[in-house]
């Protein structure tokens, strides 16, 4: 039995626990969330380090992309670096190779042509390898960052300003505390408030992390298809109240709900047996491919 902990700056409502089988092997797999509570979270690390197979660290990256140039958040380093034996890691290589794998199993597998749809793309910075797929697929993307990391109504269209923008802002911006960008905690319970109704009516899909596009969610999202990361079943009747009409998430269904991307690569590193420093793209593939991995699919229209 191999034992995955994913340590979340997220809030402690949305803890889930399975056990899966993958590849011949059992796992156990947990999310703690710490309630926004980032010195909790690094004790929390401290204590599993040496006693479970790997971490994952969840609420929070601790590298993000842009183009070739990578970035790390001080406060990620700060949780990667509390753990000395047992493997840490935040997601960033699913997010470059399953992520990316959605965006095309939407086209092969659900019919869904992206060429000139436009897309909300809520933040690429965190999920770089989804926005870029998303481009090369044909699609429409605007790129929503400053609005929905900063609250600046200052959309981004095309890939090179988007790139630009990132090397200009972002190595100052990984030096302040990552909430300053992101929900954590008890933030993520509270009621979507509407903001920028504009840019979620424009778009026909909406693709990027779930709290980042739930936090200024419109009342209506009629029709829309959504690609997203971690639901709860909360969320699912959130959106389909809402009036989505498909879900897709990246990762799939572990015991009644998708978990994060940082526990999917946490299992595969327990697969592995590598330290993450040691781990390659082509490994991530190769075991994506031995496990037939695919997208959950949740279609909220019906019944």
């Amino acid at each position: 039995m191999k034992t995955i902990v994913s340590v979340s700056l997220g809030s402690s409502t949305r803890d889930h626990r399975a056990r899966v089988t993958l590849l011949g092997e059992e796992f156990d797999i947990s999310r703690v969330g710490m309630d926004g509570k980032l010195d909790a979270a690094i004790a929390k690390i401290r204590e599993l380090d040496g006693t479970v197979d790997a971490i994952g660290l969840g609420g929070i990256d601790v590298y993000l992309y842009a183009g070739s140039t990578r970035y790390a958040l001080r406060d990620g380093l700060r949780m990667l670096e509390a753990a000395t034996v047992t493997p840490v890691v935040d997601g960033s290589g699913l997010k470059n190779t399953l992520e990316r794998a959605a965006v095309g199993f939407m086209g092969s597998e659900l019919g869904i042509d992206l060429r000139g749809k436009r897309v909300l793309m809520v933040s690429a910075l965190d999920r770089f390898g989804m926005a870029q797929a998303l481009v090369d697929a044909g699609a429409d993307v605007l790129f929503g960052d400053f609005i929905f990391a900063l609250d600046l109504d200052k959309p981004v269209r095309g890939l090179a300003e988007f790139e630009a923008l990132a090397e200009r802002y972002l190595p100052d911006a990984c030096k302040l505390p990552f909430q300053f960008f992101y929900p954590t905690g008890k933030k993520q319970d509270k009621p979507p408030e509407s903001k920028y109704p504009q840019y979620y009516e424009d778009a026909q899909i909406i693709a990027g992390d779930y709290h980042f596009m739930r936090q200024f969610m419109p009342q209506r999202l009629d029709g829309k298809i959504v690609l997203t990361n971690t639901v709860t079943a909360g969320n699912l009747d959130e959106l389909r109240e809402r009036g989505v009409k498909l879900l897709i998430t990246t990762t799939p269904d572990f015991g009644g709900r998708s978990f994060g991307t940082n526990v999917v690569e946490a299992a595969l590193l327990a697969l592995l047996g590598k330290r993450w420093s040691e781990v390659t793209a082509a490994d991530y593939e190769r075991v994506l491919r031995d496990l037939r991995l695919t997208p959950r699919v949740v279609d909220l229209a019906a019944g």
